[in-house]
C-alpha cells in the first residue's frame, strides 16, 4: 500500500515475486505463462513463493489460454485447482468465466479476470457486486487501461465503493499518473517487467522449445525492483 494506493503485480516466477515485494507491491497475482495472459500456477511455485514473500498472494485459476468459455471438463480442472490453491496457502483467487453470449457465468465465477470480454460492463459490474466480489480487474474493455480510461472512470463512479475497480493493462511509468487521476481508482495492476538474459552458456540456435511465436528461449522477463518502486512513487505523488 502506498498512502492509499495498492499496487498488485502479476508474477510468474519466484524471482519476480521477490522483486515485486522488494519494490513495494502490496499484493501478488501469481500465475504461469504470462505470454498467454497467465494460467494456473503450479503448487510448487505457489508454495515456494509463499516461503519468500510476506504480502498476499492471489493465485490465478485459468486452465488454458484463449477465451473464458470453458467446457465441463475444464470446469472440473478449475474446481480441483481452486481446492489445491486454497489448501496450499493462496490468500485469494483470480478467475473469470463467461457464457457464450459474453455474460458473466455467475455460478462459476469466484474472482474475476475476464471482465473486459463481457458484452455489457454496466450490468456485469452490478452482477459482481450482488455476488459479493471484492474487486474487478479491467482495462476498460479496451486494448489498455489508458485507452479504456473513460469507462474505468464511469465504473469507479458506478461502484461507489461497493467493489474495488482495479485498472490494469499496459500500465507503466509513463501513464500511471494519468490513469490514477483520471479514474479515481485506489488500486492498480501491472507486471513491471524487464528483460534479463539467461545464464546459459551453451546455446543451440537450431532448437527452440515451443512454437515460433513463443518467448526467446535464452531471455527471461522478470518483475523489476526499480520499475515497481518507480510506479509506487508515482502513485504516492499522485495524492
Amino acid at each position: 500500500m502506498s498512502d492509499g494506493f495498492l499496487m498488485e503485480v502479476c508474477v510468474d516466477s519466484v524471482e519476480s515475486a521477490i522483486n515485486a515485494e522488494r519494490g513495494g507491491a502490496g499484493r501478488l497475482e501469481l500465475c504461469s505463462s504470462l505470454l498467454e495472459g497467465g494460467i494456473t500456477p503450479s503448487i510448487g511455485l505457489l508454495r515456494v513463493v509463499k516461503q519468500f514473500v510476506h504480502i498476499p498472494v492471489y493465485a490465478m485459476i485459468r486452465p488454458r489460454g484463449g477465451d473464458f468459455l470453458y467446457s465441463d471438463r475444464e470446469v472440473e480442472v478449475m474446481k480441483v485447482d481452486i481446492e489445491l490453491m486454497k489448501s496450499h496457502g493462496a490468500d485469494g483467487l483470480v478467475l473469470g468465466t463467461l457464457t457464450e453470449d459474453g455474460r458473466i457465468d455467475t455460478e462459476l465465477c469466484v474472482e474475476l479476470l475476464s471482465f473486459d470480454m463481457v458484452c455489457d460492463p454496466v450490468v456485469a459490474l452490478e452482477t459482481l457486486i450482488s455476488l459479493g466480489f471484492e474487486r474487478v480487474l479491467t482495462s476498460g474493455c479496451d486494448i489498455s487501461a489508458l485507452e479504456g480510461l473513460p469507462l474505468i472512470k464511469r465504473m469507479v463512479e458506478q461502484a461507489k465503493g461497493r467493489i474495488a475497480v482495479m485498472p490494469g493493462g499496459g500500465i507503466s511509468e509513463r501513464n500511471l499518473q494519468r490513469i490514477l487521476e483520471g479514474s479515481g481508482a485506489q488500486e492498480f495492476h501491472c507486471s513491471a517487467r524487464c528483460n534479463r538474459d539467461s545464464n546459459m552458456k551453451f546455446r543451440n540456435p537450431h532448437v527452440s522449445m515451443g512454437a515460433s511465436l513463443s518467448a526467446p528461449e535464452y531471455g527471461l522477463k522478470v518483475a523489476d525492483v526499480a520499475k515497481v518502486r518507480a510506479l509506487n512513487a508515482i502513485a504516492k505523488n499522485t495524492l
